[in-house]
């Protein structure tokens, strides 16, 4: 499975929302520890009900693929499930079907993550058969040949097919001009044709090391409970050197895009701006902080200035939003994303998104405005705790992605501390023409509807 960038939508920004705000210590206690061939191992003591979430980070994803071969971190995660000297092909799922759990994987840019999700007594046959495809994955034509047609199928039913994620790739790679974001986590069509079987085999010995892993179990377990077993797994198995993660830096961008794509399955047009912003490790890093205050302030749901202004007071969409992922190892995007209502064209909602990012800049945030999201910012930390899911992916995708745990247990409080004066210095900083990309979806027919 790849994720998809979506920068709107209530369920993406929720979605962002929890993976870019990493946990302290008091909420989700987090034992660590490492094992002598060097794997990080989390444990998340959480004895609600006897479950619990078993994950497998690899610091590897799309934007660690070499030129050519874009989309191969994704299809290594399709090939993980094609069996073992012991383990058949598809045997994999089918045996924790079998013991009542379920699993299954996603590719991102960053990093690429397994799951499974069983009883508590069942850990010990899911840590057997997880360690077991990190070491010995076998590989062979057979398997490979079909399941690329596989993946060049969901390429077309995710993206070709769906003029948004069509729109969304194109955005994004004219976002990016020279960072590896800029190609697409699940690959160009023209590469993915001439992927090799040796291709997959590379990158496979390359990257999934027990060295270059990160083990997050979350649930009804304890550290020292699951120490002797992870011991037993994954400790056996030999450390190999692993490449080094490079990123080129992307260059100060110059000029405002703009991205129109007309399409005959377009039944409502929609509008969508992406802003170059810098991360917890890229860029002008002091910002990350106040960028998260400000997607809260601007686009936290009902609430936030946009939708209030294009849905509430002006009738003029139907759904409006912010996204922004502090997390990523390279540079992140500041995103705004409108659905029009029926019959307003985009020209009046691109107008409309202005003038709220121009009296943004003009008259700043207010404290009272700040005060309020670090608020919800802060009790959605809380509500996170409850989910054995959730806590695992949100230490996993951080730790995957550079992060420490004392940069996660401190998340609260440096978000505490953000100022209104760094929240109005982070907007200025970021939200500049030169610094975007504009992106239009429009049906094939003339006309985007009648102007309201």
């Amino acid at each position: 499975m790849v994720a998809l960038r979506r920068p709107w939508g209530a369920l993406a920004v929720l979605a962002g929302l929890l993976l870019a705000q990493p946990a302290s210590a008091q909420i989700f206690k987090p034992e660590t520890f490492k094992l002598d061939n060097g794997m990080t191992v989390v444990v998340l003591p959480n004895h609600r009900v006897p479950m619990l979430t078993h994950m497998v980070w690899y610091k590897v994803g799309s934007a660690d693929e070499e030129p050519g071969h874009t989309g191969l971190a994704h299809m290594v995660e399709h090939m993980m499930f094609k069996g073992t000297k012991t383990v058949a092909a598809g045997q994999f799922s089918r045996i924790v079907a079998q013991n009542g759990g379920r699993d299954n994987a996603f590719t991102t840019a960053d990093y690429t993550a397994f799951y499974q999700i069983v009883a508590s007594d069942k850990l010990e046959t899911v840590m057997r058969l997880e360690a077991d495809r990190m070491a010995n994955l076998r590989l062979d034509e057979k398997d490979f040949q079909p399941e690329r047609q596989v993946v060049l199928e969901e390429r077309r039913m995710r993206v070709e097919n769906e003029p948004a994620s069509r729109l969304d790739e194109q955005t994004t790679a004219a976002l990016f001009l020279n960072s590896p974001y800029h190609h697409p986590v699940i690959g160009w069509d023209v590469d993915i044709e001439r992927y090799r079987l040796a291709d997959v085999v590379d990158f496979h010995t390359r990257w999934y090391a027990p060295n270059n892993a990160i083990l997050v179990v979350s649930g009804d377990i304890t550290a020292r409970q699951l120490a002797p077993l992870a011991r037993k797994y994954y400790g056996v198995l030999p450390a190999r050197p692993v490449p080094e993660r490079l990123r080129p830096q992307e260059p100060a961008p110059a000029a405002a895009r703009t991205v129109l794509l007309r399409d005959e399955n377009v039944a409502q047009p929609a509008w969508s701006r992406d802003y170059l912003a810098p991360s917890y490790r890229d860029g002008d890093v002091r910002h990350a902080y106040p960028l998260q205050i400000l997607a809260e302030i601007v686009g936290g749901g009902t609430t936030g200035r946009l939708y209030t202004a294009l849905v509430v007071e002006q009738e003029l969409a139907a759904d409006a939003g912010v996204g922004y992922d502090p997390s990523r190892i390279g540079p992140s995007v500041f995103s705004f994303g409108v659905s029009p209502r029926p019959g307003v064209a985009l020209d009046k909602i691109e107008a409309a998104v202005e003038g709220q990012i121009a009296a943004l800049l003009k008259d700043g945030v207010t404290a009272d405005e700040v005060a309020r999201a670090k608020n919800r910012l802060r009790a959605s930390v809380v509500y996170a705790r409850d989910s054995v899911n959730v806590a695992a992916r949100i230490l996993g995708a951080s730790l995957a992605s550079g992060q420490t745990i004392e940069d996660i247990e401190s998340w609260p409080d440096r978000i505490g501390a953000v100022t209104v004066a760094q929240v109005n210095d982070a907007a200025r900083a970021v939200l500049k023409p030169e610094r975007s990309v504009t992106g239009r979806l429009l049906p094939l027919r003339d006309g985007e509807g009648a102007s309201r």
